[in-house]
């Protein structure tokens, strides 16, 4: 019953990938007499948490004091922008709280489970933990390691070549991995490419084959040539990383950085402090390079075409990469890896 609850709670946890930021994924079920009577999930910072949503959803509150309440993620037990969940659980006197893993974030970590206990909650932890972890994976490394989680995302050629020699732009990939990455677009805070990428591809790095939210976009440019000033012409919210003195404008921030030392923890440090808890990185193959060589990964989505090519830019080698998820998508491929070293 523990497992099918907590299941239950990451399904519906998932439903807000991608609106949450800066909150965690959050799932809520409530069982009386082994019925659910009450689920909810966390939609947007600033709303009800989870725990909330289910409470508030049982229709005859008295059956509350004789109930099991499950939960993804530890209760919380601050004040923030709503009240503490782990408080509104006792004033209910729900009895028992089945939690998946414990929050990781330095403000909970242990806390929220502790005041249930201290007001006679029984508390079971650790129920699908590993799942439970995946699926937060972006707020716990961004909690822990203090900076965004990190996708690298690029396509292939059966034969291994990520793009042409010269300028030309040739398609690798099917409709249905297009769409795709634009939903992985909207369930990521940030989008990252380089000066060469934005120079000849001008990518507009939107969400236009999927609704939802729309990523920052992110730019490493050490010069601002003419064509890095018409990528940021666009009117989405972007960040360049920069030598170049610039001010900030309506839709671009200029950082000024150091491109002699430590590029990639400075952009990580900088994106961090503005709550950003994810990044995909997209290209091109020299920028992908640069974060595989410093180890600087969490997981990758890599597409491989049905399509070869005689010659081109080889694609980069994965390091420390272990296979977690294939798919067909059509005739090309894709395959999910997480860095087994992070």
């Amino acid at each position: 019953m523990d497992e099918l609850m907590m299941q239950r709670c990451l399904e519906l946890a998932k439903n807000a990938l991608g609106t949450t930021y800066p909150n965690p994924l959050v799932g809520s079920v409530i069982v009386h007499n082994q019925k659910i009577i009450g689920e909810g999930w966390h939609k947007k910072a600033g709303q009800d948490h989870a725990e909330i949503v289910a409470i508030n959803s049982v229709q005859d509150k008295s059956l509350l004091k004789e109930s099991t309440l499950y939960v993804n993620l530890e209760p919380c037990s601050h004040f923030g922008k709503t009240p503490p969940c782990s408080h509104k659980i006792v004033e209910y006197n729900i009895p028992k709280v089945v939690v998946g893993i414990r929050d990781k974030a330095a403000h909970v970590n242990g806390k929220g489970i502790a005041y249930l206990r201290e007001n006679g909650v029984e508390v079971v932890e650790n129920i699908l933990e590993e799942e439970c972890a995946w699926l937060n994976r972006r707020f716990f490394t961004f909690h822990t390691k203090k900076r965004p989680y990190i996708i690298l995302k690029f396509a292939q050629t059966s034969n291994g070549y990520f793009a042409p020699l010269g300028q030309e732009q040739k398609w690798i990939t099917n409709a249905y991995c297009k769409q795709l990455a634009h939903k992985w677009r909207t369930e990521e805070a940030s989008i990252l490419v380089g000066k060469r990428t934005a120079e000849i591809d001008q990518p507009q790095l939107n969400a236009r084959l999927w609704l939802g939210n729309q990523p920052n976009r992110v730019l490493i440019s050490r010069e601002l040539s003419p064509e890095i000033k018409s990528f940021l012409s666009s009117d989405l919210k972007t960040i360049a990383f920069t030598e170049a003195e610039n001010e900030k404008t309506q839709n671009v921030d200029f950082i000024k950085i150091d491109f002699n030392v430590n590029v990639l923890e400075q952009i990580l440090r900088h994106l961090h402090e503005q709550n950003l808890q994810s990044i995909i990185i997209e290209g091109g193959v020299a920028t992908l390079a640069h974060f595989i060589e410093e180890n600087l990964w969490d997981e990758a989505r890599v597409f491989t075409g049905d399509v070869a090519w005689e010659n081109g830019i080889k694609a980069p080698i994965l390091e420390n990469a272990s296979l977690k998820f294939r798919q067909d998508l059509g005739r090309d491929e894709y395959k999910l890896y997480v860095n087994r070293k992070q």
